[in-house]
This record gives structure tokens, C-alpha cells and sequence, in this order.
């Protein structure tokens, strides 16, 4: 990142004084320094945008403190320093609550406390720059065509869903297989929103215990429970001002689904173990691989609860429904994994295409991925041939999704063969699949 010099405006009537300021700050050659003798020469050089100005307190045609109120109403980002003779701290707080940066009394030490207050500032300055950056490349991260890459039509009918959940705050929820990108599309609505500089904060409900939800949310206060400690707060005031994003919320369950929706209503939350309610304010987006409203139908669901959730519905189609769509995803992730991992860059050969199109993904586009940084890994030459790409059964999987299931049933025959497969280890199964354990023992227990 290119190192930005400081410009400072040193304002003081005394001219060996103001001289003595110029020459101590000037010894910093990443200083650039201006000097006036007046309030007025000052506030008619603003538009020169200073970095900093060093201010006498008495200056011979203004005040002090009406000299920094008209300096914070023309650019606020400017950082001012008084500078005075005396010492009164009723001045100095009151300069304080104007926005003055700091207050310094003239004095023999005054060199290293200027010397000291600048440098802070200009600490702070690289600091918001670096901040500023990190959020334009996060931004562009998630930016549409980095989300969801693809050009199929059902691709570009999700841009256009994206779009228009960015405009407002209205609440999304966004629906689909396991491992078709629905945190990437929350990521990507939020960072490209009115809250983009504000928390994006992830709670995947299928992870936590029951008896664990409430206090995720709410935050508890300390003493309400064995083992806390302290004050927590929850996942609600920490996104606070920016976005809630409820991952697998059809995992939650019914007997704490009426304080969530107390919570969205009222749009505020009591800690567990307070009869204090805290005001919040957070775009609400939720995410399920399940239908919500046969889940309302089957009395797993509160019905007010979804259509509070309900908002700007974004379903996400399966990986198979997207024709080229998987080739075009499958460059990306060789050109980034070979960027990534610092490989000379591979193509994907005709055999491979062939081979990709065919195969119907149950894993979708993180399936996808795996397989293409594994082919990427496995080839020697330039060039990913079939061979490359190890795949799962694909007749096996074509006979599985042709039956006529419920999608619990599938859901259900899906567990059963992945336990199979890895041995009947619950927690290696739960990772494949990207669901919590707690879910695997449900599925298994009402199918008994």
C-alpha cells in the first residue's frame, strides 16, 4: 500500500512560535507543513484538505474554539490540535466535545508531545486506510459474479434476486441443497448493501445445543447459569447495525421459536438471567436445505415465524440444473487453486468436460471444488484429464435421485449411505455433509 504523506496547517500569530512548530514537525519528512498567522487564512485554505491543524488557542481575529466548530462543519475527518498557554480544564473539555484531537500547553516539552499526538494521528490514518481497503477487497469478493459464477440463466436470475436485496433491508431467505453457496449469496447481499461496514454475523442453528440457543442469541447476564462467568453478548447485539444471517434456522426448535419472534417483532432482546430489554437493529437473513412451509404443515415450524422469515424468497438451484454452469465454475477454482498453491496454471481437457457435465453433483458446487483442487493436485501436466477427476458412483447416484421420494426420505437414504461409507461416524459424516450432529441422531431416531 502506497505510503500517504501528512499534511499539516500550523496556525499561530506568534512568529517565532509558529516558526519553532514548522521546524519541529518538518523533521518528519513524510510531513508536509502549511503556516498561517490568522483563524481566517486557515478556514480559507481548507479546501487543500489538511490532514491535521495545529491551532493557537488565541489567535488575534477568532477564537480558538469558533475556529475548530467551523473546521468540523466544513471536513469532519480533519484532526485538530490546540495549542494554548494556559491550563484550564474546563476549556480543554469543552474543546473535547467540539472534536478537538488533543489539547497541548505550550512548554518546553511541547516538541515531543506534538511529535507524539501527530504520529498517533497518522497511525491512526494508515489504520482506516488499511481498513478501507480490506473492505473494498471483501467487497469485491463477494461481488455478484464472484458469488455465484456462471452465466446459465438460473445463474443470472439470482443476480438479479441479489440486486434487489441489496437495495433495501428487506429480510431473505434464501433456500437449497446443501453446498449450493447460500452463505456465499447472504456474504454477498450484505457487503454489497447500506451495512456492508457493519457486522455480518453467521449462527449456524443445526451447530448449537438446544439448551444453548437462547443465550447464542441473547446474550445472558452474569450468574443467570451455572458457568457464566460473566456478561455475554449475543449474536443479536453483535450485529448490531449490520446483518443477522440464521443458517439451517428449520433446525431450530418449536419451544424457542416464539422468543426469536418475540425478538423480530419487538426489535429488541432480554439477556437470560435480565428483565432489561436492549433495543436492536439488524437486517435479518435466513438460510434452510429444507422446505420451511411443509415444515410448518408437519408442526416443526411456527407459522407466524415464517412468514415474519418469509421477506424476498431466493431459492438456489442444485448444481445439475445449470448446464455449462459446472465448467465454468470448475476454471475458476483451477485458476484459483493454482494461484492459491502457486502452480503453473492447468486447463481441463475435453474427456474431463465430459465427464463433468454427465456427473449430477449431490454435493453441489463444495463438491465440485474438492474434486477440481484434488484433479488440480493429481495432474503432472498442464492439462486435467478424466482420469483426474475422482468421482463417486455416478450410475448409483442417478438411481438414487430418479426415485420417487419425499425429500426427507432422500435426506434420510443420503445419511444412511454416507454412514456406510465413513464406518458410522456420526462426526465425519455431519462434516461431509455440512450439518450438525444433532440433526444425523434426529433423522435416524424418527426413522427407527
Amino acid at each position: 500500500m502506497e505510503v500517504k504523506n501528512i499534511k499539516i496547517f500550523v496556525v499561530e500569530d506568534d512568529e517565532w512560535y509558529r516558526r519553532l512548530l514548522v521546524h519541529n514537525l518538518s523533521m518528519n519528512p513524510d510531513y508536509e507543513i502549511q503556516a498561517f498567522g490568522t483563524g481566517k487564512e486557515c478556514l480559507n485554505n481548507l479546501h487543500e484538505l489538511p490532514d491535521v491543524v495545529t491551532l493557537d488557542y488565541r489567535l488575534p481575529d477568532m477564537k480558538g474554539l469558533e475556529v475548530l466548530k467551523q473546521i468540523k462543519a466544513i471536513n469532519d475527518d480533519i484532526q485538530v490540535i490546540l495549542i494554548s498557554e494556559q491550563d484550564d480544564i474546563e476549556v480543554v473539555v469543552d474543546l473535547l466535545k467540539h472534536g478537538a484531537y488533543d489539547y497541548i500547553v505550550k512548554s518546553k516539552d511541547i516538541r515531543e508531545r506534538l511529535l507524539n499526538t501527530v504520529n498517533n494521528i497518522s497511525k491512526e490514518f494508515k489504520l482506516k486506510d488499511e481498513i478501507r481497503s480490506l473492505r473494498q477487497e471483501v467487497k469485491k469478493k463477494y461481488s455478484y459474479e464472484n458469488t455465484i459464477v456462471g452465466n446459465s440463466p438460473a445463474t443470472q436470475k439470482i443476480y438479479n434476486l441479489i440486486e434487489k436485496a441489496t437495495r433495501t433491508n428487506v429480510t431473505v431467505s434464501i433456500s437449497g441443497e446443501t453446498g449450493t453457496g447460500k452463505e456465499l449469496v447472504a456474504k454477498a447481499i450484505h457487503y454489497n448493501s447500506s451495512r456492508a461496514k457493519q457486522p455480518f454475523v453467521p449462527v449456524n442453528m443445526a451447530a448449537i445445543p438446544n439448551e444453548l440457543i437462547e443465550s447464542e442469541l441473547f446474550g445472558h447476564e452474569k450468574g443467570a447459569f451455572t458457568g457464566a462467568a460473566a456478561r455475554r453478548i449475543g449474536k443479536f447485539e453483535e450485529a448490531h447495525s449490520g446483518t443477522l444471517f440464521l443458517d439451517e434456522i428449520a433446525e431450530m426448535d418449536i419451544s424457542l421459536q416464539a422468543k426469536l419472534l418475540r425478538a423480530l417483532q419487538e426489535k429488541e432482546i432480554i439477556r437470560v438471567g435480565s428483565n432489561k430489554a436492549v433495543k436492536i437493529d439488524c437486517r435479518i437473513i435466513i438460510a434452510t436445505n429444507k422446505n420451511l412451509l411443509e415444515e410448518v404443515k408437519k408442526g416443526n415450524f411456527r407459522q407466524d415465524l415464517y412468514y415474519r422469515f418469509y421477506g424476498l424468497p431466493i431459492d438456489l438451484p442444485p448444481l445439475r440444473d445449470r448446464g455449462n454452469d459446472v465448467i465454468v465454475l470448475a476454471k475458476s477454482f483451477i485458476q484459483q487453486f493454482c494461484k492459491e498453491n502457486k502452480l503453473e496454471q492447468k486447463q481441463l481437457s475435453p474427456s474431463a468436460s465430459k465427464k463433468l457435465l454427465a456427473y449430477p453433483f449431490p454435493g453441489n458446487v463444495r463438491e465440485l471444488k474438492s474434486v477440481i483442487e484434488l484433479a488440480a493436485t493429481l495432474a503432472d501436466e498442464k492439462e486435467i484429464t478424466a482420469d483426474h477427476l475422482l468421482l463417486e458412483d455416478a450410475e448409483n447416484i442417478e438411481g438414487l435421485l430418479t426415485e420417487e421420494l419425499t425429500l426427507r426420505e432422500y435426506n434420510l437414504r443420503l445419511v444412511k449411505r454416507m454412514l456406510d461409507k465413513y464406518d458410522n461416524k456420526p462426526k465425519v459424516v455431519a462434516y461431509k455433509l455440512d450439518i450438525g450432529v444433532a440433526t444425523i441422531y434426529r433423522m435416524l431416531k424418527e426413522n427407527q
